[in-house]
């Protein structure tokens, strides 16, 4: 896990909706009174606005006034857009809506458009030629503001769509996973069991806030444990619900020091974010899915496809080296150790909730069975293997009595072909008579 890497990426996903805007206003203040020094003396500059004042601030109050009116509709279709993601899919979506980077930039144009006219008014006088420039300028914006309108409600429509919501909570995760999971190449990496601590002799580090585990910086970690030349055993993991006066590490090291080094690397925030915790993204695709199988709704095709894209991020996590993980500075002793979460728990996390909610649809019981059989294939072990033997008995124990022979024969087939990937019979796990193992 990178700690500098984890920071950058944390901080982008902080970037308030209102700093562009802000930013942008600033800058069309500053153009709009500089534009407005500049005196048209003849020639093609004057030519560019042949009307007379009276036209120049009828225009300028013309795009600041259109400037309102469309950021007011952009700002009620993202209200909307928010309603409809929290109570149709999952109200833990609704951190892509703000940090969206086509609305900050709409809504940064719309803020310059508005600011940049009403500073340009100031420059209109009777007695003064026409601000030639500001007028032209004012113009472009306003085109621009129409054409930022099209290019939002275009962009909103793609985004309320499940899919492109699923997709884009899937390529989060996969970044998560494949920035702070290293490949597994079974040698190379000590494990912190070969320090054989004894936890009496070490010295707990509690929690002086509350909030949600957002950044492990493990750099400044290794640091300070090898000024102090001590060890830190962290306690807690990135997604994890730390309460005030709860412990976050194990500190052995005789100074003191080092507990405020712990505090600085473990970052809390009010609320959980996907920079360094790749189970947020289960947590989304999850509730998705959970969502889509509700009375009101009813769509298990949503549903299963949520699931394929757990199944996705489950083989590509089982290919990378999960568990605690010892750090060690630059001359290879070990000063940090973090833990992290194993691929049972990432199991568990997508099949849980899903099987309980949907045991009365043998499609997504079937959908479940599928996901687990992919992983069985991309395992690694037979720990990694066990893992997923285990679930697929939770999740086939889930069917109803209720069900018909066809639908109970299904749910069985698919369980099998759990078994034969596991024990390394591919061809028979993913053989079937018209697709029906990969469709839904």
């Amino acid at each position: 896990m990178a700690g500098r890497r984890g920071q950058e990426s944390a901080a982008r996903s902080r970037g308030p909706l209102w700093f562009w805007p802000a930013v942008s206003g600033s800058v069309a203040t500053v153009a709009g009174w500089a534009l407005g020094m500049v005196e048209p003396r003849g020639g093609f500059l004057a030519a560019l606005w042949p009307a007379d004042t009276s036209a120049a601030g009828s225009l300028l109050q013309m795009v600041a006034t259109a400037a309102v009116t469309i950021a007011t509709l952009t700002f009620s279709i993202t209200i909307v857009a928010l309603q409809l993601a929290s109570q149709q899919f999952s109200p833990r979506l609704l951190r892509d809506f703000v940090r969206d980077g086509v609305t900050k930039r709409v809504l940064s144009i719309l803020v310059a458009t508005f600011v940049f006219a009403v500073s340009g008014l100031r420059g209109v006088n009777s007695s003064q030629p026409v601000p030639t420039l500001v007028c032209l300028v004012a113009a472009l914006l306003g085109v621009a503001s129409v054409g930022a309108l099209l290019a939002f409600i275009s962009h909103m429509a793609r985004m309320l769509r499940v899919d492109t919501m699923m997709t884009r909570v899937h390529n989060d995760a996969r970044r998560a996973i494949e920035t702070f999971y290293g490949p597994y190449d079974g040698h190379g990496q000590r494990s912190p069991d070969e320090l054989d601590l004894d936890a009496s002799q070490g010295r707990l580090v509690c929690a002086s806030g509350s909030g949600f585990v957002e950044v492990l910086d493990v750099g400044t970690l290794v640091a300070a444990a090898g000024d102090h030349d001590g060890l830190v055993r962290i306690e807690v993991r990135p997604g994890d619900q730390v309460t005030i006066g709860t412990p976050l590490a194990t500190v052995w090291c005789r100074s003191e020091e080092l507990d405020d080094a712990v505090h600085a690397a473990v970052v809390l925030n009010n609320e959980r974010t996907i920079d360094q915790d790749a189970g947020f993204g289960f947590r989304q695709l999850e509730d998705i899915a959970v969502k889509a199988m509700s009375p009101s709704i009813n769509d298990p095709v949503t549903a299963a496809t949520a699931i394929g894209h757990m199944a996705d991020l489950l083989v590509r996590l089982a290919g990378r080296h999960l568990g605690a993980t010892l750090h060690e500075d630059e001359d290879g002793v070990g000063r940090a150790i973090v833990p992290d979460r194993d691929l049972r728990y990432y199991l568990e996390l997508a099949a849980g909730q899903v099987a309980r909610f949907g045991a009365s649809e043998p499609t997504l019981i079937a959908a479940l069975l599928r996901m687990l059989r992919d992983v069985a294939v991309a395992c690694r072990d037979d720990h990694q293997r066990a893992d997923v033997a285990r679930v697929a008995d939770l999740v086939a124990g889930e069917w109803s009595g209720d069900w018909g022979p066809t639908d109970t024969g299904m749910v069985r087939h698919h369980r099998e072909q759990v078994t034969a990937a596991l024990e390394g019979r591919t061809t028979d796990a993913f053989a079937d008579r018209a697709g029906e193992t990969r469709s839904m």
